[in-house]
This record gives structure tokens, sequence and C-alpha cells, in this order.
């Protein structure tokens, strides 16, 4: 993981009342966990496979606009639930929902789901995976790497915030905590026929009562290597070029 990307962009997307206080570096001191000798297994009874080429297949991926509006209704119903009924208002650009201090405002809602939709806006996947590691590298962003430990979550500490990957059963999970109330999980889930590679992503912050959740659906493909060149898009899907050698 990258979690100098993270601090970036989240700064970069300016949510309400941010101070640069960041974390500080813990140094692990302890002895070192033993490799995992194995990934966990999956439903299937095998060891979870994320190995090969996934192209992100948008008729099976969540869009973050609908979403965004589920988000909305359920920050209603909270504030709905709440003694005294809270407030929703809605002015222009500005919104608030039964918040104070800065909390569900339109700033920090929307800003939640444009960090959804810029760090999972990666076409292709390439996903390399042996017994102790895996690494995921995506299209146009930094890869995603982790160590397989036994029993336990793989843990480093920076100056920045705090990365945690490790295995839950059969599903990875790739997890930064940042300054200002800010964490971001990936959980990565692949089909039994290996076919389809789901990653669940997840933001959380401290300025909006529920998290934001995009699920990001993968189909596997074989890169061309036949003279041509192929990339995604999002108006045609895949174009292919001839390329020349």
């Amino acid at each position: 993981m990258n979690i100098r990307y993270y601090t970036r962009t989240f700064f970069r997307l300016a949510l309400p009342g941010l101070l640069c206080l960041g974390l500080v570096a813990c140094g692990s001191s302890q002895s070192k966990p033993q490799p995992q000798r194995r990934a966990m297994l999956s439903e299937t009874g095998k060891p979870a496979d994320f190995n090969g080429f996934w192209e992100l297949d948008y008729s099976k991926s969540d869009n973050i606009q609908v979403n965004l509006n589920a988000l909305v209704r359920d920050l209603r119903q909270q504030t709905q639930r709440a003694p005294g009924g809270g407030v929703y208002q809605q002015s222009g650009p500005v919104m608030v929902i039964g918040g104070d201090s800065g909390t569900n405002t339109g700033a920090s809602i929307i800003g939640l789901a444009q960090m959804a939709d810029m760090i999972t806006e990666s076409q292709l996947l390439e996903i390399e995976q042996n017994d102790h590691k895996i690494k995921v590298k995506r299209e146009l962003d930094f890869a995603l790497t982790c160590q397989f430990y036994l029993g336990q979550y793989h843990t480093v500490e920076t100056p920045l915030g705090k990365e945690i990957c490790g295995w839950d059963q059969h599903q990875l999970i790739f997890k930064i905590i940042l300054p200002e109330g800010l964490t971001i999980q990936h959980v990565m889930t692949v089909g039994p026929d290996r076919q389809w590679l789901n990653i669940a992503t997840t933001v959380i912050s401290d300025r909006v009562t529920s998290p934001f959740t995009v699920n990001r659906v993968y189909a596997r493909y074989e890169p061309q290597d036949d003279g041509y060149s192929c990339k995604m898009t999002i108006s045609k899907g895949r174009v292919c070029t001839t390329e020349s050698r």
C-alpha cells in the first residue's frame, strides 16, 4: 500500500476543518511473526487465488451517484430517529443532515463520495500472488502489497498513519488509517470459478456518521500478445488498436 498517496488525495479533496496533525511513528519493536505458509481457504476448500489479469465490469459495479443517494437517505433516517428529530436543510450546494460541529455537511458527504470514486477508478488489474505475499498492480495507480503472516494481520506504522493487511477467511483485507479520522478499507473476494473479482472499498470519516462503500467487479481476461494493444474506456468499453513491431 502507499499511505502517502491516500494522504495527498485526502488533503487535496479538502474535507471541512482539516488540521495537518499526522500520526506519530511508533516503529514496531515486536518480534516479526512467521510468514503464513498458505493463503486462507476459500469457500471451495482451496486457497483463495487472485492471480491473473482483470478488467472492470461497469455493468456489475456500483454507481457512485446511486450510492451517494443511498447514503443521504440513510443519514436522513438517522436524523429522524435521533432524539429531537435533528435537522435537514438544503440550500443550493449547502446541506446539513442532523449534524453539528461540521458533521454530515454537504461538503463532507460529497467529499467522502469523491474520495471513494477517485481511489477505485482503476480499470485494469494485474495480480501476482504466492504462498507468502500478494501484489495488486492497478492501472494508473500504485500497487497494493501484502505479506501473509500466520494467524495475524501485517501492520506497518508510519508518521502519516497505519497500514494493515491480511486474511479474513477467504477474503483479503487492505486497511489504511489516516489522520483526522479517515479510514480506507479494501476487501477483495474472488468467485468460486475465478472468473470474477469483487473489491469492496469503504471510506470512513469522523465527519460523516455513515461509511461510504463502493463495489467494483472485475472480470478475468487474457492480455493480447498478437500485435494489438487494448485499453478500457468508460464510453466504449475495451478499445484495441494495432501495434507496430
